[in-house]
């Protein structure tokens, strides 16, 4: 029963589960009450996303440099014990549920959601 990964508003796989939106802000001009009927997310937990500050660096990084100094930097922010206990139950929650973590960024590899793959799973979550 893994965790996957995925683009918000994407449709929804087979067997994906609650999708969790680990964004900042939900979708302009969307009423909240069409959030999950469009493939955007059924619940949203803007504690796994990036600060509002990294996201702005993250989005002007035109370099693989720059993205490495992002996801280090949110990597940093994900050490919060707040935040690291978060993905300690979710990673728990992986072995006895489907579910979804998703971000809006069309490339994974430039998102914060890769790093967020790369936590769970360090952390022995199940991962697709």
């Amino acid at each position: 029963m893994p965790i996957r990964i995925v683009q918000l508003g994407s449709p929804r796989e087979a067997g994906e589960g609650t999708r969790i939106g680990t964004v900042r802000r939900p979708p302009r001009g969307v009423p909240k009450s069409d959030f999950a009927k469009l493939d955007f997310y059924d619940v949203w937990f803007p504690n796994l996303s990036p600060s509002a500050e990294l996201v702005k660096e993250a989005m002007a990084a035109t370099d693989e440099k720059g993205l490495a100094k992002f996801r280090k930097k949110f990597r940093a922010e994900m050490s919060d014990s707040d935040r690291s206990r978060e993905l300690d139950v979710l990673a728990a929650l992986s072995h006895h549920n489907n579910m979804s973590l998703g971000c809006y960024c069309e490339d994974e590899t430039r998102c914060h959601r890769s790093v967020l793959r790369e936590l769970l799973v360090e952390r022995g979550a199940e991962v697709i």
